[in-house]
């Protein structure tokens, strides 16, 4: 597996399993919305979830190939006796694991360096990564752990940097995406829209939030402003989903088209065309 096709691969992954996680017949009422979010059983600490955690499945995702420089460095690391000596390391390894697409170990490695260096940019770096991780995750047991590694890095880059609109977006995305503090990630989030109307990461996920809880009108705003400003093919679909919801069947397959023209995979592709042909019907 090359680069490019992990690209692909995780993205197509991060949309479909939103899709999938919602119900057939709509999305997740507004009363339900927090109570449903994804959540590790009862008995698992997120203490114990590590970059160790993450990285083997991620290194099967990439394929021996791409993990030999990794595993390179993941031995020289455990050889490194001091935080100087672990502190390139680390940045080398979280800079790879960007390079093949795979936040989840990525956001370890810039959380490892950023409590080292407590930079308000390798602060940032991290909790995005960690929102990346949770959002397309499938495994219950990690997310507490991303939402708990997004928390800390947004909230030390804001200490550093309290105006910054990306630590205040990234905040509300991990505060709504944990159910504790719904209302206060909102709140975050429109304080961004209200400095900036057309910041594309708050009226992204401002939008799929107004998915969640029914508010579908709000939500083709939202993704509208987004596809002004970066016409990529995810928020046309999450576009398309939303008007597929309001019955605007026309509309719905106008932009699942555009999607399948900005997302040349045969797989994702075939599953666009699935789409259109029930709309059709």
């Amino acid at each position: 597996m090359n680069k490019k096709q992990i690209v692909v691969g995780v993205v197509v992954v991060a949309i479909m399993g939103y899709l999938y996680s919602l119900p057939v017949k709509g999305l997740i009422k507004a009363s339900q919305t927090h109570d449903t979010a994804r959540a590790a059983p009862a008995g698992k600490a997120v203490s114990s979830v590590t970059v160790a955690t993450v990285s083997e499945p991620a290194k099967t995702a990439i394929g021996p190939a791409l993990s030999a420089k990794i595993n390179e460095l993941e031995g020289q690391l455990a050889n490194a006796s001091t935080d100087a000596a672990k502190l390139p390391i680390e940045k080398q390894l979280a800079t790879r694991w960007d390079d093949v697409n795979q936040p989840a170990p990525a956001a370890f490695y810039y959380q490892a360096v950023a409590r080292k260096e407590n930079s308000s940019d390798t602060w940032l770096k991290a909790g995005n990564r960690f929102n990346d991780a949770f959002k397309i995750t499938q495994d219950t047991a990690v997310t507490p752990a991303f939402i708990t590694g997004a928390v800390e890095a947004f909230t030390n880059a804001l200490k550093l940097k309290p105006q910054s609109l990306e630590g205040k977006t990234g905040l509300g995305v991990a505060y709504v995406n944990g159910g504790a503090s719904p209302m206060q990630g909102i709140a975050l989030l429109r304080e961004v829209i209200a400095q900036d109307p057309e910041n594309i990461n708050a009226n992204l996920n401002l939008g799929l939030f107004s998915m969640k809880s029914g508010q579908y009108d709000k939500a083709v705003q939202r993704f509208k402003t987004v596809i002004s400003k970066k016409p990529d093919f995810e928020s046309y679909f999450y576009l398309a989903e939303t008007y597929k919801q309001l019955g605007q069947k026309p509309e719905a397959i106008a932009a699942y088209q555009k999607c399948k023209e900005l997302m040349p995979d045969p797989v994702f592709g075939q599953r666009i065309d699935q789409y259109i042909k029930e709309l059709k019907n």
